[in-house]
């Protein structure tokens, strides 16, 4: 019998996810077992590849092992989305949505490339399908993982505890050595918008809200030749604007906005307010954006209380995660341990600020 839990819900909504690469049944009773009622699925490429994202996760690779595997040539069925939410189902769990596109969904799109239009299409039946299925958001970034280091390397915190890191002055030979050549932000834009054109009347059609992730590290104009778009608050606008849509709105990253240096309770109301959250990576950072590294949900930069209480305020009823979290002594790859402490932490905020 599933036993009601006063924390899963709030009466606004907002409630704390997770995001996963595995919908193992091992891994949904964990999650259970913590009070977290939606969890967001991280696609990997097929065959087994993480499309350049450096925070692994090969925990819980158990018979019930269910993962996600998607690429241009391997858009997921609407029946295989349906049955992953059929098994989070089963231990009492939503899923909420597709936490990403990994860089081998768009990467010719971003760059103009011959394969442009055949990304253009796989998105498109995705999207589709994941309307079919009723799986309502799909995050995406406009980042080339793995072709940019998101990080340089890791940093001891409290109870040698370790968290990643990044040094500009560490970059050295970034760059794409599929591009012959450099591109101009306006070119970037250019093409980014019509990605927008293309694939937000498809979603608009199927239910799907598109959820967009800054640039990681932002503020950097540019690294190897590649412009960064969304590096800070006008992009966002920018984007928001570009082709207005209700089925548009911000994967609002706390901590690369942290990293930005710029006030993330204002962030918070100002994109609150307009209703472009669709859902929040509530994390920190210490630092700014050409030298930080990550840390504990309860240090970093602002005031994470002021922050839940800004994103009630606006009336945001979404989900929020705690993306990524530093490295625990004897922990999974996945954290569990360090995730098991980052949920019971949101959860108290959001309690706190609600009783307030």
């Amino acid at each position: 019998m599933e036993h009601a839990d006063r924390g899963d819900r709030t009466p606004s909504g907002l409630c704390v996810g997770f995001r996963t690469n595995t919908l193992s049944d091992e891994r949904l009773q964990y999650v259970r077992q913590l009070g977290v009622s939606d969890v967001f699925v991280n696609p990997t490429e097929p065959g087994g590849g993480t499309g350049g994202d450096i925070f692994a996760d090969e925990s819980d690779r158990t018979a019930t092992d269910r993962r996600l595997p998607l690429g241009p040539d391997d858009v997921p069925s609407v029946e295989y989305l349906e049955s992953l939410e059929a098994a989070c189902a089963d231990h009492g769990v939503r899923l909420a949505g597709i936490h990403t596109l990994g860089y081998n969904c768009y990467g010719d799109i971003k760059f103009g490339r011959p394969g442009a239009e055949k990304q253009l299409e796989s998105i498109k039946t995705l999207v589709r399908n994941m309307g079919e299925a009723g799986l309502p958001v799909l995050g995406y970034q406009w980042n080339p993982r793995g072709v940019v280091p998101m990080r340089t390397g890791t940093v001891p915190l409290r109870g040698d505890a370790q968290g990643t890191s990044f040094e500009l002055t560490d970059v050295e030979d970034a760059g794409d050595p599929a591009l012959d050549r450099e591109y101009t932000e306006a070119e970037l834009w250019e093409n980014y918008e019509g990605f927008l054109r293309e694939v937000l009347p498809v979603a608009e059609e199927a239910g799907v809200t598109l959820a967009l992730h800054p640039i990681d590290p932002p503020n950097i104009e540019s690294i190897g030749g590649i412009p960064r778009l969304f590096r800070n608050v006008e992009s966002f606008r920018r984007a928001m604007d570009a082709v207005p849509s209700d089925n548009h709105g911000l994967k609002l990253c706390l901590g690369c906005f942290s990293e930005m240096g710029v006030d993330v309770v204002d962030v918070v109301r100002e994109f609150g307010e307009r209703g472009d959250i669709v859902f929040v990576h509530f994390r920190d950072v210490e630092g700014t954006a050409e030298s930080f590294n990550e840390t504990f949900v309860d240090c970093g930069n602002y005031d994470e209380f002021e922050v839940m209480r800004t994103l009630i305020d606006t009336g945001f009823d979404g989900i929020v995660i705690p993306d990524h979290v530093p490295e625990m002594r004897d922990d999974t790859d996945w954290g569990h341990r360090a995730r098991g402490f980052t949920a019971g932490y949101l959860r108290g905020l959001l309690r706190g600020a609600l009783a307030e």
